[in-house]
């Protein structure tokens, strides 16, 4: 990884009833931030929020948002990556094998409008799994791309509540990751994420999340945030539209042990894993298990 100038882009989609119009508002809307964030900043990288191109609840079945997503949603996105040579990280819908299979996809997009990668959702939230009601199917593998930049991984939302993933992403390589999110649950839990898989892995994580009103009436609080490899936020958003920037640099992120600190970073949180133990119970780790204390209300009635 070299030094570079990454942004969280936080976007509010159309409060509208879903249509091919309001996915058309919302894509321009996108895109015209990007070209902003770019004049003030020049990042190299901007990062969107989850399902940018619709908001988060569409508030329409899989079948009628695989119509209205149409067969290449990213193609506006491309342009605009090659327009102003960056990399793009973005949050849509995109449609899968047959109507009405839907993943909740994020696609890391070059410099030259090339996709180099698209990484779908392997833990969608409560309601929005097709197999409880929703309408998005999970996927079943991790994204980490190599770039000019450096090695970039995806996870979108709702897994940033997953170590393992976040986990398996960094040990592929990756050195940063992104985040493109549309997350209700509170601010604290999306800090606390963020950071703790910033730490967990000694990666830098990029949070973008949504903010507005979406078609279903789901209000989000934004907060996009940069984290760095010993968990410091260097930038954080407010809950309007806009963005953050920061500088990363390798040749500081594992620096100190802690933000500002004399004292050497002195271990190496994935170098440093007993594989022995791990070994030792896989079979537990892959194993079934469930809360002790259970839960309070039926995970489909929520979304996330």
């Amino acid at each position: 990884m070299r030094a570079v100038t990454a942004a969280a882009v936080q976007v509010a989609p159309s409060s509208a009833p879903l249509s091919t119009g309001t996915i058309t508002a919302n894509t321009e809307r996108a895109i015209r931030l990007i070209r902003d964030c770019h004049t003030a900043t020049a990042a190299e990288l901007i990062v969107l929020p989850e399902s940018v191109t619709t908001g988060f609840t569409p508030g329409v079945p899989a079948s009628e948002l695989w119509q209205l997503v149409g067969p290449a949603p990213l193609d506006p996105f491309r342009s605009a990556a090659e327009e102003l040579r960056v990399h793009l990280v973005v949050g849509t819908y995109q449609r899968g094998e047959s109507p009405g299979v839907m993943y909740n996809t994020a696609a890391v997009i070059s410099p030259t409008g090339a996709v180099l990668g698209t990484y779908r959702k392997t833990h969608p939230f409560g309601g929005e799994r097709v197999d409880r009601g929703g309408w998005v199917t999970p996927g079943d593998d991790v994204l980490v791309v190599n770039t000019p930049l450096g090695a970039i991984g995806v996870i979108i939302c709702f897994d940033g509540d997953y170590p393992e993933l976040s986990r398996i992403t960094a040990i592929r390589g990756a050195e940063i990751i992104c985040r493109p999110s549309a997350l209700l649950r509170s601010a604290d839990l999306w800090e606390l994420t963020n950071r703790a898989r910033a730490y967990d892995n000694h990666v830098y994580v990029i949070g973008a999340n949504a903010t507005g009103v979406d078609p279903s009436g789901v209000i989000y609080f934004g907060n996009s945030m940069i984290v760095t490899p010993i968990a410091e936020v260097v930038a954080r958003a407010a809950s309007h539209e806009g963005w953050v920037s920061a500088r990363l640099d390798p040749a500081t992120a594992m620096a100190s042990m802690t933000p500002g600190s004399s004292v050497p970073q002195s271990f190496d949180h994935l170098a440093d894993r007993n594989l022995d133990l791990l070994r030792k119970h896989a079979d537990t780790l892959l194993g079934e298990a469930h809360s002790p204390f259970g839960h309070g209300g039926q995970a489909e009635d929520i979304v996330d």
